[in-house]
């Protein structure tokens, strides 16, 4: 038994490293037709351009690895049950749970290696990426920066600290406003609970502005006023991207100290859980792969392998992506919407299962 594992596992990794190699050139190839041309215009040296592509490398893999994994798992069977190998194990007593055993381990394994990844390689990369951004792409003087907990913004002299932003209101929470000198000295600050992104300009609500100038303190109070600053909501947008490749126990610390501050955190408890559910979610494509595979006859095995891959990978990242907008809006408790598309895939694979002809 211990040559047809290795064999079986064998044929599995090699179209998973055919599969996730061919996913990872085309979203390589899009990045480059993507990026390039900034590049190109801000002048980066060809050390700078091949540094940053590589260091996206651990974010290609975790965005294409579940597809991946499915393909693979589908295409192994395929070729087993065209070669009629399926057959011929089975004839000799062999059962499918145990012909799939060395695939259910190197999902186990590669889940782990996802997760890993997630955790401690992804964040990292991702924010050397961000820094070659910085320092070698955006050069206009605007400086955005993203925390656990705040979100900072400096151009010239004014300096915007906020707590939350919500992209689908368009509002920046818990604002604080401050404009200093060229010796970094403070002028003036202007305090508000929110700032509305209107028709391009900020619109500051429950605002208290203080003057730090005059001879006498001033502090006076408006409901609403208009704030002329140059950051646009493609550049808060880019959080949405920082969020997704933080780390888990950096996701909860920032969600936490929402919640403490009183403010509403299902988009990061929601992120947080789906970063766990993501890393699982290969494991759940072999699962449901296996018995899918097997029902299907020896003609054509590569064929459907493919066709069923791309049905059922469209599938899940649709009903995934749908509950993780639920979670994110508050309508689904976040692990119910993180762990959802798993749940109901694996249900799946389990009746496919208990259905297969043995």
């Amino acid at each position: 038994m211990a040559i047809l594992d290795r064999y079986i596992g064998k044929t599995w990794i090699s179209l998973l490293a055919l599969c996730l190699s061919g996913f990872v050139s085309i979203y390589l190839v899009i990045d480059l037709i993507e990026n390039i041309p900034r590049f190109l215009r801000s002048g980066s040296a060809a050390a700078d351009i091949t540094l940053y592509f590589i260091l996206k490398f651990p974010e290609m893999i975790s965005r294409t690895a579940t597809f991946s994994t499915l393909m693979a798992t589908l295409l192994t069977l395929g070729l087993l049950s065209r070669d009629s190998e399926i057959i011929a194990m089975r004839s000799c007593g062999i059962s499918l749970l145990r012909i799939s055993l060395p695939m259910l381990v190197l999902g186990v394994v590669s889940s782990i290696l996802l997760l890993i990844n997630a955790e401690l390689i992804l964040p990292h990369s991702y924010a050397r990426t961000q820094m070659i951004h910085r320092t070698r792409i955006n050069t206009n003087g605007a400086h955005l920066a993203f925390k656990r907990n705040n979100i900072w913004f400096r151009s010239k002299s004014v300096i915007l600290q906020a707590r939350l932003f919500e992209p689908e209101k368009k509002m920046l929470s818990g604002v604080v406003v401050w404009t200093v000198d060229s010796s970094m000295n403070p002028i003036s600050r202007i305090d508000a609970d929110t700032a509305v992104y209107h028709e391009g300009h900020w619109i500051l609500h429950s605002a208290v502005q203080k003057n730090f100038l005059s001879s006498t303190y001033l502090s006076k109070k408006v409901s609403s006023m208009t704030l002329d600053l140059a950051l646009r909501l493609d550049d808060l947008n880019v959080l949405g991207s920082d969020a997704d490749n933080m780390s888990i126990r950096a996701l909860h610390e920032y969600a936490e100290n929402l919640r403490l501050g009183g403010y509403q955190a299902y988009r990061y408890l929601t992120l947080m859980h789906s970063k766990i559910s993501s890393s699982f979610a290969p494991l759940v494509m072999v699962l449901l792969g296996i018995p899918f595979a097997t029902r299907s006859s020896r003609n054509g095995g590569i064929a459907r392998g493919i066709g069923a891959s791309i049905g059922i990978g469209f599938t899940y990242f649709v009903v995934n992506a749908v509950l993780l907008s639920f979670g994110r809006s508050g309508v689904l408790p976040p692990v119910v919407a993180a762990w959802g598309a798993n749940f109901l895939f694996m249900l799946s694979g389990i009746w496919l299962a208990l259905t297969v002809n043995e």
